[in-house]
């Protein structure tokens, strides 16, 4: 992983604010014990809903198989409130086992509760995953 990569977390502090607690290092340090990431546009044969932090610690590490990411660009805030916002950014990498160009953008809409991430629903184009990857 990339350092900028590694900047997502600090992205998402910098878009959520004082929504997370100041010590998360980690996006998966930014979620609840029991928080709920969903994929409402996923490809058949990936998960559509991760259940809890460690689900989608797992998830992470088998995304990370796939798709190496070289940039995540700054987040543009379309709208929030006490608890949720919506995140519009972009991804840049590469297939790992194709080298195909990987361009993706997200819409994704958090939800916090408690300093943590309680749900984050996660929008993004089928297509850009298929042509990385296969």
């Amino acid at each position: 992983m990339s350092d900028s990569v590694q900047d997502f977390p600090k992205m998402l502090r910098e878009a959520l604010g004082n929504r997370v607690v100041a010590d998360a290092v980690s996006f998966t340090d930014m979620l609840a014990d029991d928080a709920v990431m969903e994929f409402p546009f996923t490809p058949p044969g990936m998960p559509e809903r991760l259940e809890g932090r460690d689900a989608v610690a797992e998830h992470l590490v088998k995304l990370a198989r796939l798709i190496s990411f070289d940039r995540i660009g700054p987040a543009t805030v379309i709208a929030s409130d006490a608890r949720t916002s919506v995140l519009a950014f972009e991804g840049i990498g590469r297939g790992i086992h194709t080298g195909v160009p990987y361009e993706q953008r997200y819409l994704s809409v958090i939800t916090t509760c408690g300093g943590r991430i309680v749900r984050y629903v996660d929008y993004w184009n089928p297509l850009a995953v298929v042509r990385a990857v296969l």
